[in-house]
């Protein structure tokens, strides 16, 4: 790495605790946006009318979480639960046209995404304008609408599925003016590897550790928590490499040849030769991203990311999850095939008892997200406080396919515009007044999303 890049490093780890620079944004205000995308939708509405296993209801001043919605537990104060909206009535039925309309609200995918506009807009100065990132993403070569990200008309970016490229270009090439999408070609000669991201860190300490001196006591600690949780990333995704990854980090069993042997002289395709887009490992990749994420927003260097887990109509072996408690080494179950599980929501049925284990899956995986956002301190509270992170999938119902009463979760207060910790019911609204409300969250002067027009849902303190 050249001087340029450490001193990029250096003041990205800085970037949060130095007096000099401005707080991001305005009261109120967002200060970032997380997606999290996840496939297949979730047990709603049933063919048969049934509905009792993703919505949650307000129970005095709390939040009764469902079944499937239980593994929060006490995050359930951080999240407003979005029950009612809809996507519109074209291509309904459609995991497609699902995905095309998620985050743009245009039928066809016919327009630009929310989060793309936003990284063009409030975003556009930093580093990194647009971080995407995803966990067996782009299985089978897949592109067009099996992505979610839309720069324009019919156009979807494809997320870099690699943690150890995502975390090396990200904390060794800060410096780089990068365009919307962080995504590399697998052509792209070879960037600074993650030991040399390592060294990086330690070249930047010096002069953190000269910043440290000018903090005060609360700062100081808050710097220290900051620089520890960087140098742990670092450790747990050269662990994601050949010769690195082992079966403690996600509770998943690896190849023999992959050994823990601390910080390694890392080959910057990293897992993608040894078992990228393995079932066994996909949580372990999830979750790598997610701290990904997590760091480089900490350090400042985007405000807008999604994370896109799987794909719609997902071939994801979801019963090879070690740990999990849809677990099962003699029965491979896929995330598409259990959302096909008939007409009723009956326990009695192979297919939805795994489809139910499958969806609570999700659900603790985006509880693990909002949960490192909250133990980073931030400002007046944590960064969770600061944040907006959108949980949302293609189609509400598995079975049906329904493009109505979607499952929306919006997490965080958003600097204080927004109260969760309560469900918001919004029948036959659509979804686009939302994506509108988020947007303006974050600082963007917008008075509606997409096809519906004008409109923002009115979840806006």
């Amino acid at each position: 790495a050249g001087a340029g890049d450490q001193a990029a490093l250096g003041a990205a780890a800085a970037l949060p605790f130095a007096r000099a620079i401005p707080a991001w944004g305005n009261a109120g205000r967002a200060r970032r946006l997380i997606v999290f995308y996840f496939p297949d939708g979730v047990a709603g509405r049933s063919q048969s009318g049934e509905s009792g296993f993703w919505t949650c209801r307000n129970e005095g001043a709390d939040v009764r979480l469902s079944e499937i919605c239980e593994p929060l537990g006490e995050l359930r104060r951080q999240v407003l639960f979005l029950n009612g909206l809809t996507m519109g009535s074209t291509d309904e039925g459609s995991h497609p046209g699902g995905a095309k309309k998620l985050l743009t609200a245009r039928d066809g995918g016919a327009g630009e995404s929310v989060d793309q506009f936003l990284a063009r807009t409030v975003g556009r100065d930093l580093p990194f304008r647009h971080v995407l990132l995803g966990a067996m993403a782009n299985q089978n070569n897949a592109t067009g609408d099996k992505h979610i990200s839309y720069s324009s008309a019919q156009v979807t970016l494809a997320p870099e599925d690699d943690p150890v490229r995502a975390f090396s270009r990200l904390f060794s090439m800060g410096t780089v003016s990068t365009p919307v999408g962080m995504t590399v070609d697998a052509g792209t000669p070879t960037a600074p590897v993650v030991d040399d991201t390592a060294r990086v860190l330690d070249t930047a300490l010096a002069d953190l550790n000269d910043l440290r001196g000018a903090l005060g006591n609360t700062e100081r600690v808050k710097l220290d928590t900051h620089l520890e949780a960087l140098r742990e990333v670092s450790n747990r995704v050269a662990r994601l490499s050949p010769g690195g990854m082992t079966a403690s980090d996600a509770g998943v069993a690896m190849p023999p040849a992959m050994t823990s042997c601390g910080m390694p002289r890392l080959a910057f395709e990293g897992v993608s030769g040894m078992g990228l887009y393995q079932p066994e490992n996909f949580p372990a990749v999830l979750r790598a991203q997610m701290d990904v994420m997590v760091q480089a927003m900490a350090c400042g260097l985007t405000k807008v990311g999604v994370i896109q887990s799987s794909q719609h109509t997902s071939e994801l072996i979801m019963s090879r999850f070690r740990g999990s408690e849809m677990h099962d080494p003699g029965f491979d179950m896929r995330s598409h095939q259990a959302s096909h599980y008939g007409a009723r929501q009956e326990r009695t049925n192979r297919l939805f008892t795994d489809f139910l284990k499958q969806r609570r899956w999700w659900v603790s995986q985006f509880a693990y997200l909002l949960e490192q956002l909250r133990q980073r301190p931030e400002g007046d509270g944590s960064m969770l406080d600061h944040s907006l992170v959108l949980m949302c999938s293609e189609v509400s119902d598995g079975n049906t396919h329904s493009h109505a009463d979607m499952p929306f979760l919006l997490a965080g207060r958003g600097g204080g515009c927004i109260s969760p910790g309560r469900v918001s019911d919004h029948p036959g609204v659509r979804h686009g007044q939302l994506l509108a409300a988020v947007a303006r969250a974050m600082g963007a002067d917008v008075n509606g999303w997409g096809d519906a027009g004008d409109g923002v849902l009115p979840i806006l303190t």
